[in-house]
């Protein structure tokens, strides 16, 4: 990089224009340059009427004031007295980071009226920094780059143009501060959780009426001895050596959340249905609204209250149900999806059956069944063919070919040796129960769904056709998207706090991430359908911020923030958001000269 000079005639007068310009090697030997950072006119003209002033905050002195830059090369009029001749030979930029996808998150922040919340709720907390950016800073590096506490502290904010965006120094990622602010905001989760829903009505004309609910886990490092929610249960994270906790989330169907708990880690998934219906009506009314779940959420009495009250519900079942059932929908009409994909739907005890069947899952699951059955077959010949062996043998070696064919076991009937009995082909026999075995594969690729919905719903235009409800169950995968977000790009896992408030209040935080996750993806969905919010955040990141100083005759020194020029890709995605860069930062000036190597170009650290 090197320091370019633009020199201008306007009315018989020359201007001298700045920035700082990047060379680049081509293959053919030559060379391209691009600009990187404009940095304006610096005055030239004698005349008064040419003379350009800038707005400069003195750090020393803690006060603004009007300055005219000059380089140092031309003399500087008589009568200018506030004037910084600028030694643009010795010019420097430092600091280097990330500005683009940290202002897209403080955008974010803003658009939900995060920060006026916030500073609502926290407002009246003592602090040398205001919570609500302490939090804000949090939020977005949970968005852009997800680390603890600590490593926001030690490493992140010092690479993040936050301090800037924030108008804060050092203090707001204090680390002190950075606990301490953990321990304010867990008390405001449910109102957080009625903001938001409030902004989702407002920007994305949300619809709540079909309501997503799910569970998910996520494990510690650690003993957690001191956390009581920390428990051994059913890991989704395949780490059952770990305590861990469990969160229930309810989503719309576009993914937007409503509401979400933090429950203890041995909590079984069909005990958390009727607190959390409990929860959403106390919160948000009780409304018409058709609850979609997995199989593992209601039970049977769950689902009695639900009918008594009038509440709609649309579940999957086991697939046992569908041999029960099978008669009935036998001469029920197939209603086609799409291609490869027909439903039907049976009317049933003020309930609704949907069978879906999938021709393309059919045939993975038919492939499953044969090679597992493949694999059991083979190994009871090879049992078979030999010569000598031993009855406690072979007994263990079938239970380990049993094992491992699981479900399909039960189409085989094998006759073992009795104790005493020769081992033969008389005695050690297999065969296949193929009209079971038919029956298992004309089922494979079929699965029942099981409904609910109130005559009053159905004078609401709630549909009971069976396409309509299998589209509402197909929603379900908002919700795991939901998880895979909080999980993956979010690092809401693992947890390392061993402090049961701050556990909750890392789930919260990561929850405010997912929320800015969701209102990008939302706005890129009806403008650049085919850009995810992970890939639009990468490629802003590029747009970095760096502090241009440049030393003055009388020893002081001149910082200009500034943030470089977007790329044309970038340029494609804020047009897309609707969004603009804003203007450069003002600039500073501060007592002391940098001690700078000699030479005749500016040096780039």
């Amino acid at each position: 990089m090197f320091l370019r000079c633009h020199p201008r005639n306007k009315n018989g007068k020359e201007h001298r224009y700045w920035s700082v310009v990047e060379s680049r090697r081509l293959d053919n030997g030559k060379s391209a340059q691009r600009q990187v950072l404009y940095l304006g006119e610096i005055n030239d003209s004698q005349e008064a009427a040419w003379r350009k002033s800038i707005a400069i905050f003195d750090e020393d002195n803690q006060q603004a004031s009007e300055a005219c830059l000059f380089p140092d090369d031309r003399p500087i009029p008589v009568d200018q007295v506030n004037a910084l001749p600028l030694v643009m030979s010795e010019m420097q930029l430092l600091r280097p980071r990330s500005f683009g996808d940290c202002w897209l998150g403080c955008c974010l922040w803003r658009e939900l009226g995060l920060d006026r919340f916030w500073q609502k709720q926290l407002g009246d907390d003592r602090g040398k920094v205001a919570w609500e950016k302490v939090l804000q800073l949090l939020a977005v590096n949970r968005l852009c780059e997800p680390g603890s506490e600590f490593a926001v502290h030690r490493h992140w904010f010092l690479k993040s143009a936050m301090d800037e965006l924030l108008e804060c120094d050092f203090a707001v990622a204090e680390k002190d501060r950075l606990y301490r602010c953990l321990d304010r905001v867990v008390t405001h989760k449910d109102a957080l959780c009625q903001h938001l829903v409030e902004q989702w009505k407002t920007l994305f004309d949300a619809r709540f009426d079909i309501l997503l609910y799910d569970l998910t886990s996520t494990y510690f490092e650690g003993a957690a001895e001191g956390i009581p929610k920390a428990k051994h249960g059913y890991s989704r994270d395949n780490r059952s050596d770990c305590r861990q906790v469990v969160i229930a989330l309810v989503v719309t169907t576009d993914g937007l959340p409503l509401a979400y708990e933090v429950l203890a880690g041995n909590t079984a998934d069909k005990t958390t249905l009727a607190m959390f219906l409990e929860k959403i009506q106390s919160m948000y009314g009780k409304a018409r609204r058709v609850w979609v779940m997995d199989r593992g959420i209601p039970t049977e009495a769950s689902l009695k209250k639900m009918r008594d009250e009038q509440m709609a519900y649309l579940v999957g079942t086991p697939k046992t149900l569908l041999g029960k059932l099978e008669k009935s929908l036998i001469d029920q009409p197939w209603e086609q999806v799409h291609q490869g994909m027909s439903v039907k739907l049976l009317e049933q005890d003020n309930e609704l059956y949907v069978q879906a069947r999938s021709s393309q899952r059919q045939k993975k699951e038919n492939a499953m069944r044969r090679r597992k059955l493949k694999k059991l077959v083979h190994g009871i010949n090879r049992l078979k063919r030999r010569k000598k062996i031993k009855r406690d043998y072979l007994l263990k070696r079938i239970a380990v070919l049993q094992k491992a064919a699981g479900r399909i076991r039960s189409f085989v009937k094998i006759r073992e040796p009795e104790i005493g009995e020769p081992i033969d082909r008389k005695t050690f026999t297999a065969k296949l129960d193929k009209a079971a075995w038919k029956t298992a594969l004309d089922r494979d690729g079929c699965y029942i769904l099981r409904a609910h919905i109130p005559p009053e719903l159905m004078a609401d235009g709630m549909s009971k056709q069976p396409s309509v409800l299998w589209k509402w169950y197909m929603q379900l995968t908002h919700v795991e998207e939901a998880f895979k977000t909080l999980k993956s790009d979010l690092g809401l896992r693992p947890i390392h706090h061993q402090i049961q408030k701050r556990v909750e209040a890392h789930i919260l935080v990561a929850f405010l991430g997912y929320c800015l996750t969701v209102t990008l993806r939302m706005k890129l969905a009806t403008s650049a359908p085919g850009l995810t919010p992970r890939a639009a955040l990468q490629s802003l990141s590029a747009i970095q911020m760096l502090e241009v100083h440049v030393p003055t005759s009388d020893g002081r020194t001149l910082i200009m923030p500034r943030h470089t020029e977007a790329e044309p890709q970038q340029k494609l995605i804020l047009e897309k958001l609707n969004l603009t860069l804003p203007p450069q930062p003002p600039p500073r000036i501060r007592q002391g000269k940098l001690e700078l190597p000699k030479t005749t170009s500016p040096q780039i650290l």
